[in-house]
């Protein structure tokens, strides 16, 4: 069956770009290899997506199941299955899954976003959404008044930092070196900041704590010393953000003639790639915020791009 449009990847793009796709009648495959959601289903809570109720607290894992049955009603067909090849060349495009379907469509939408680089601590997995975080914007509202540390040294990390000091009491940044990678003008305004304290030469060894974070142990890389930093007995527990880059899923796509910006699928906000018939939506592509709201946005983005294209086609 050669479908009209083919979706890799049911995170929040890929399913807006289902719903819009069912909307447009075109016929629709959705494959993902694991959970719907993406990063997002493992999100503890969500506060900043537009029109969530505010009498309720609301996870990643229910956006998530709400964007599903949204796609299931327009009619999205879906395919569990994870793809090891891409022919995007051609007017028709093969997508071979890992169960050696071969699947085929006129137009393909790319959304298999990207992950965060892990700290590399041990007990990482278990406070994901429970003291650990990648994403400041996202959740520095839940550390208020805390106290936080955040893992990197350069831009993004200290720019994050300093994001977080307007909601932590106190930002600390443990970086593996004993000076940063980050632009000087950046370091300036980081070294200026009150709230912001460095600790050199080191990383994060262990994440501690029963059901939340509460202490974390560093290790200095020049001396193999251990040191454990326990949360406020007050607090009851501790952030901690690593933000060391982020590694999109493209690397099934290198030789397809797909052009690629460090790694993340070129592409502007029509999400149109350099391949006719073949569109990128989501933390895929080169962008300079991503989050669900923007997400989602370039799904709905894809999916008319798509069905133009298909029309221009006919």
């Amino acid at each position: 069956m050669i479908y009209d449009l083919i979706i890799a990847g049911a995170g929040p793009a890929g399913l807006s770009a289902g719903i819009y796709a069912g909307r447009y009648m075109l016929k629709t495959l959705i494959i993902e290899k694991a959970q719907d959601g993406g990063q997002i289903s493992q999100t503890a809570e969500i506060e900043n997506y537009p029109g969530l109720r505010t009498d309720m607290e609301e996870s990643g894992l229910t956006l998530t199941e709400r964007m599903t049955e949204q796609v299931k009603r327009f009619g999205a067909e879906r395919a569990l299955d994870e793809i090891v090849s891409y022919e995007l060349d051609g007017d028709i495009k093969r997508l071979t899954g890992l169960s050696g379907k071969v699947y085929e469509a006129r137009a393909v939408i790319l959304a298999m976003g990207a992950h965060y680089r892990s700290i590399g601590c041990k007990n990482e997995d278990r406070f994901r959404g429970m003291g650990i975080s990648f994403c400041a914007t996202c959740d520095a509202n839940f550390f208020r008044g805390l106290e936080v540390y955040v893992v990197g040294g350069g831009d993004s990390a200290l720019e994050e930092a300093m994001y977080l000091t307007k909601f932590a009491r106190k930002v600390t940044v443990i970086h593996r070196r004993d000076e940063l990678r980050a632009a000087r003008s950046i370091q300036e305004k980081a070294f200026a900041n009150d709230k912001l304290h460095f600790i050199w030469d080191s990383v994060v060894d262990e994440a501690c704590g029963e059901d939340v974070l509460n202490a974390i142990v560093i290790k200095n890389v020049k001396t193999g010393e251990l040191t454990r930093l326990e949360a406020d007995k007050a607090d009851g527990m501790m952030g901690l953000f690593g933000f060391l880059g982020m590694i999109p899923n493209t690397e099934k796509l290198e030789g397809t003639g797909l052009e690629l910006e460090n790694g993340y699928i070129k592409a502007d906000e029509s999400t149109r790639t350099n391949l006719g018939g073949v569109f990128a939506a989501g933390d895929i592509r080169t962008k300079e915020l991503r989050q669900v709201v923007t997400a989602c946005a370039d799904g709905a983005v894809a999916a008319f791009q798509a069905e133009r294209y298909l029309a221009d086609k006919a």
